[in-house]
């Protein structure tokens, strides 16, 4: 058995992502550092929303090495599946990678943006699979490389937060809230 701390880290910017069109169908394939150079290409992505118990949402802060909108809050965890993998399938291997947790995940809808990072002059124009879950007491263990911190909040401060501090927060995290609060 190989020690995973002498695996060589994954590029994520070189992994192949799914292009879609405006409705979501398949039209191709690119690395993920492409797909988000100006003027950005629309693929297919993930975002998951988790609740505890007493409904709070977790937030992660993204970590600071993040290529697109480090060090601001956002959904439990983002990705993209390879191309033809299912999106559960990818958001449950993301979701121990970046917090080490798992549950169930139900896909609530699509939420589909387009957001310039202009500190990084990078572009998100993504077709968003919205999941969520539900954590009883799995306790996050973010991984430094990806999560700079975590927190718990209820959905009506969240919205308050975002009104008032949207400039702390990711540009997709209110659409994916609203998918995923339904």
């Amino acid at each position: 058995m190989t020690d995973i701390a002498q695996q060589p880290a994954t590029d994520r910017e070189a992994l192949p992502v799914e292009l879609v069109d405006e409705t979501g169908h398949a039209v191709g394939a690119c690395p993920v550092l492409e797909a988000h150079r100006q003027p950005g290409r629309l693929h297919r992505a993930f975002s998951v929303v988790l609740f505890d118990s007493d409904g709070r949402v977790l937030l992660q802060r993204r970590a600071a090495v993040k290529t697109r909108f480090p060090l601001l809050w956002a959904n439990a965890c983002c990705g993209h599946p390879a191309p033809g993998e299912p999106v559960v399938a990818a958001a449950t291997v993301r979701l121990i990678e970046e917090l080490g947790l798992t549950t169930g995940l139900t896909e609530r809808g699509v939420y589909s943006y387009r957001a310039d990072d202009e500190r990084t002059g990078r572009v998100e124009h993504e077709w968003d699979h919205v999941l969520t879950g539900t954590l009883a007491h799995e306790v996050p263990r973010p991984d430094p490389a990806e999560v700079a911190e975590v927190r718990w909040v209820a959905p009506g401060e969240l919205r308050a937060e975002l009104r008032t501090r949207p400039g702390d927060f990711t540009p997709w995290l209110t659409g994916v809230l609203d998918v995923a609060l339904g």
